[in-house]
């Protein structure tokens, strides 16, 4: 079941196409979050799926997704050959499917940051589009695959089918686009004027109509590839997004990630962490994550890390500490597009709101965790510091979670073993 945070309305498992709250009027003040208890399953499938290196196999049965086919009649077995078939066609774009990804520990990341403890790095240049944001949208494309396979969608033939819209100057436009090309969707991407480069390029390759969205003066605050990507949606568009407040199902398949992370550490001795780092620009895969751990059973206070160029999060986060009001009823108290031009090396997290707060609020306050605010100095560093230490090729972005270690451990504000994710291959 799905159920709205802000206004406590509640979608059941057999919804067609739940991407965001019923309630909502269009301020995307509203965001429906996952509530499951992970079904029973026979001792077949289990046996079938315990050891596949898929994650979206090995994991089936605790997807949201899960509910919905299995609602509308398809039993296990349909189940998983849908994800296979899927995701074969993934790779054929890919040149990968979705795999388990490694998670080592760096003694040098470790010795170079001065860290008395371990680091776990988890590595997700190898997924799907070379970062973990194909997680979040694989889910998605799942069930609108599943939707239209069932005749539960508003189209019948598939050159009737609405385009895909993604807004994003980086990463999560090229796994969307990515997976928009294997199913043979079109897609369309909302950047923002100043991108460029490989980023584009790929774009092209794989087919997406780019978008360029440049500031408008009689635009309202915010990011203009956001309001542009809205646009789209109000006339049509399939919301196909990173940001739970766009599309709820992003939150569903970016569990994934915490789940075999999770595993790998109890192969490894560890059910707990002094921290996990996170780099928070829209704030759904620092959520995703922690969630992903304590639901494998690894405690782990989430390190939620933005840069001093744009900390929305931050900014909210202490206005909670001094607030008795129940978060999501009162949307903008606590958050609100950042008020400066967004400005940092790890430009993919340079959101101007954090969309994913509410969600990372649950997780900060269930795990003890807290938010830290990198100076650039530290991101540029980590930048450097983390591809060399750990032999991963990872961009500025991906090796911001990174930043925020640094930053604590010259403060000597962490001690013992943590875990950071370095995701976002160097173009």
């Amino acid at each position: 079941m799905l159920r709205c945070a802000a206004c406590s309305r509640s979608l059941d498992a057999d919804q067609p196409l739940p991407w965001r709250c019923p309630g909502e009027t269009g301020d995307r003040h509203h965001i429906l979050l996952i509530h499951r208890d992970e079904p029973t399953v026979s001792t077949a499938t289990r046996s079938a799926i315990a050891t596949d290196t898929n994650p979206f196999v090995r994991f089936a049965p605790r997807l949201a997704w899960w509910d919905f086919v299995h609602a509308h009649g398809w039993n296990d077995e349909q189940s998983i050959d849908a994800i296979r078939r899927l995701d074969d066609r993934v790779a054929a774009v890919a040149g990968t499917g979705f795999r388990i990804t490694p998670l080592t520990v760096s003694p040098p990341l470790s010795e170079a940051v001065g860290l008395g403890g371990r680091v776990f790095v988890k590595n997700e240049t190898g997924n799907v589009a070379g970062s973990h944001k194909a997680r979040h949208l694989f889910s998605i494309l799942l069930h609108l695959v599943a939707a239209e396979e069932l005749g539960l969608t508003p189209w019948t033939r598939r050159d009737d089918r609405p385009a895909l819209a993604i807004s994003s100057c980086g990463n999560a436009a090229i796994a969307a686009s990515t997976l928009a090309a294997a199913a043979q969707w079109p897609i369309d991407v909302f950047i923002p004027e100043w991108a460029g480069g490989v980023v584009v390029d790929t774009l092209d390759a794989l087919g997406a109509r780019v978008n360029r969205c440049p500031r408008r003066s009689d635009d309202p605050p915010g990011d203009p590839t956001v309001h542009r990507f809205r646009e789209a949606v109000a006339h049509g568009a399939i919301p196909f997004s990173v940001q739970g407040p766009e599309n709820s199902l992003c939150l569903d398949g970016g569990r994934t990630i915490g789940w075999e992370s999770a595993e790998q550490l109890h192969e490894l001795g560890v059910t707990s962490l002094s921290a996990v780092y996170a780099q928070v620009g829209g704030g759904a895969f620092a959520a995703s994550l922690s969630r992903g751990l304590s639901e494998g059973g690894v405690r782990a206070p989430l390190v939620a890390v933005q840069t001093a160029g744009c900390a929305p999060l931050a900014r909210a986060w202490e206005i909670a500490h001094d607030s008795t009001q129940a978060w999501a009823t009162d949307w903008t108290r606590f958050m609100w597009p950042w008020e400066h031009e967004p400005t940092s090396l790890a430009d993919g997290i340079l959101d101007d709101e954090t969309y994913d707060w509410v969600a990372d609020f649950a997780q900060l306050e269930a795990s003890g965790g807290r938010v830290v605010v990198a100076p650039e100095d530290d991101v540029v560093l980590a930048a450097t510091l983390a591809p060399q230490a750990s032999g991963i090729a990872a961009s500025p972005t991906g090796t911001a979670g990174v930043a925020g270690l640094i930053t604590e451990a010259r403060g000597g504000l962490v001690r013992g073993d943590v875990m950071v994710v370095l995701s976002g291959v160097r173009r």
